[in-house]
């Protein structure tokens, strides 16, 4: 064989040979690359199976007492206040002096109208002398008749204006009155409005009063809770800070609109035969046994809060995945929660391992709790 052909010969077997070898390592390594990728990881978790239960629970809210009637004391005219006699938390009696205005402008105008009385008075006894002197003339015929019934006319006149006199006078004494605010019931001062010296329009709150007597506990009810209570309801009141000090209640009055910022609704109950320590302003806590309602109830343990929202995680059952599910609380207590919406029977919830979980999570549950 030539020379130049065994060359040749010799360079195709060593371009094989490396060809080969290359193709043996990328097997190679392929091979480890295969057998050190990790396996996905599937989590052990206890999960319970949904199911709904009737369910009245017992309900506790926190409020205060007031008083069933709150009386706004205000002055019937405009004026400068320059002296209030009592301050918050006050006792009054009916009767009593709250506060006063400047009078001077009030007693001028009597003065005025009293003056004005004085003349018509006057103008009156001279009419009337008059009338009486051409009533004799005429029974004498020392008179026309048109003379004396000029006169009786003018008599009619000025009595007419005494009259109105009079009037001016008892308006300008009542507003002299009204200066002067008295308190129209009993009760204890909870509010004030302005100080001396502020310039007070007619009707304008000075002083409010809580009426002695009947007494109601007020809550801050949600929605959910007041859709559940019984139509009615016998509630038990009970001191904040000395619950042995306790009162039946009966619903009074439920306000109609919730407070556009807490969304809850004013509920006012009537406090039947209330101690004495239950004064006005004092805490006190309600408690109200719920109508049975059909609802969810899952472990506190469950729930998985981020932000504002609460959700659960839910296991599908046929491939093992789970996904996170927003859920609506109705009520809960550190060991239980009542949801309203967002599960359904038969749905698989996570209780236990929660916080390790991530959307799409293969899992292998451990036990299901019913």
């Amino acid at each position: 064989m030539p020379e130049e052909l065994v060359s040749q010969h010799s360079g195709y077997l060593h371009r094989a040979t490396v060809l080969v070898a290359l193709a043996a390592v990328v097997s190679l390594s392929a091979c480890r690359r295969a057998e050190e990728a990790p396996a996905a990881e599937v989590r052990p978790v206890r999960v319970m199976k949904i199911e709904t239960r009737a369910i009245g629970d017992t309900v506790t809210l926190t409020g205060n007492v007031q008083a069933q009637t709150e009386v706004n004391q205000s002055f019937r005219i405009d004026g400068r206040l320059i002296e209030r006699k009592v301050e918050i938390g006050d006792r009054v009696k009916q009767g009593q002096l709250l506060a006063r205005l400047d009078p001077l402008n009030e007693e001028t105008a009597l003065q005025s109208a009293r003056a004005q009385l004085a003349a018509a008075q006057a103008q009156n006894v001279e009419a009337r002398t008059n009338h009486t002197r051409l009533r004799d003339l005429l029974a004498e015929n020392a008179v026309s008749r048109a003379s004396f019934d000029q006169a009786d006319s003018l008599l009619k006149v000025t009595q007419s204006q005494v009259e109105t006199a009079q009037s001016q006078v008892t308006l300008a004494q009542n507003r002299v009155n009204y200066t002067r605010l008295y308190a129209d019931v009993n009760g204890v001062v909870t509010a004030r409005g302005p100080e001396a010296g502020e310039v007070v329009q007619a009707g304008r709150m000075v002083v409010q009063v809580a009426r002695e007597g009947a007494r109601d506990a007020v809550f801050d009810v949600p929605a959910q809770i007041k859709n559940s209570a019984p139509a009615d309801a016998d509630i038990t009141i009970a001191l904040t800070e000395d619950p042995k000090i306790t009162a039946r209640g009966k619903v009074r009055e439920v306000s109609p609109r919730a407070d556009p910022i807490t969304g809850t609704f004013n509920v006012r109950v009537r406090l039947i035969d209330a101690p004495a320590a239950m004064r006005l302003g004092t805490t006190v806590t309600g408690r109200m046994k719920l109508d049975s309602t059909p609802a969810i109830d899952i472990p506190a343990a469950a729930l998985n809060r981020s932000g504002n929202s609460t959700s659960v995680w839910v296991v599908d059952a046929k491939t093992g995945l789970v996904a996170a599910r927003p859920i609506e609380v109705r009520a809960f207590d550190a060991a239980r929660v009542q949801v309203t919406s967002g599960l359904s029977p038969g749905d698989l919830v996570v209780t236990a391992g929660v916080q390790a979980l991530r959307p799409g999570q293969k899992v292998r549950i451990l036990e299901a709790a019913q």
